[in-house]
């Protein structure tokens, strides 16, 4: 498992789709971001123009990914970790999104042979924002650092150079 962290727009997406089209077996884009709004709409159409003709299947599930069912032996992109995390307290209502987010992280591992994470610093700024906020922010630490733990590489994206915090890139992809 590759957990790939960073900024808004920091080059996050392209490093994990880049590091998906160098592998030679079945490829999965899991799509979190719910189509809410004109500019969802035209995020998700810009992601899948981008990721048009790399051999990507995208699977759209904005929450329960502890029950999703993929192939044994595929490479995996779940994109991303704080759309997954919000939509699983604020559309679900989900009390422990974390214990839940982390068991289907863990399943996904059983089946893929390569997963790829990519997830987002929510909490870098030192703001207070309301109650719901900072309990958004927290849930995503308490997540972000339990995929590094369980990580066999972590990645910042940064300026989009990717800085390795732990770990290196398994052989098939270096």
């Amino acid at each position: 498992m590759i957990l790939i962290t960073g900024g808004s727009k920091c080059g996050k997406s392209a490093l994990g789709e880049k590091l998906l089209c160098s592998c030679h077996m079945p490829k999965i884009y899991i799509a979190t971001m719910l189509p809410y709004g004109d500019e969802a709409h035209e995020a998700i159409s810009r992601h899948r123009k981008i990721r048009e003709g790399k051999g990507f299947e995208t699977v759209e599930r904005y929450t329960d990914i502890d029950s999703l069912c993929i192939p044994d032996g595929c490479a995996v992109l779940l994109e991303c970790m704080g759309n997954l995390c919000a939509n699983e307290m604020f559309e679900a209502g989900e009390c422990d999104p974390c214990s839940k987010i982390i068991d289907g992280i863990n399943k996904l591992t059983e089946r893929a042979s390569l997963l790829v994470v990519i997830t987002n610093q929510v909490d870098s700024d030192g703001i207070k924002y309301s109650k719901e906020t900072m309990r958004y922010i927290e849930n995503m630490g308490r997540i972000n650092a339990a995929l590094a733990q369980i990580s066999d590489c972590a990645i910042e994206s940064v300026c989009g150079i990717p800085v390795f915090l732990k770990g290196g890139l398994p052989e098939c992809l270096s």
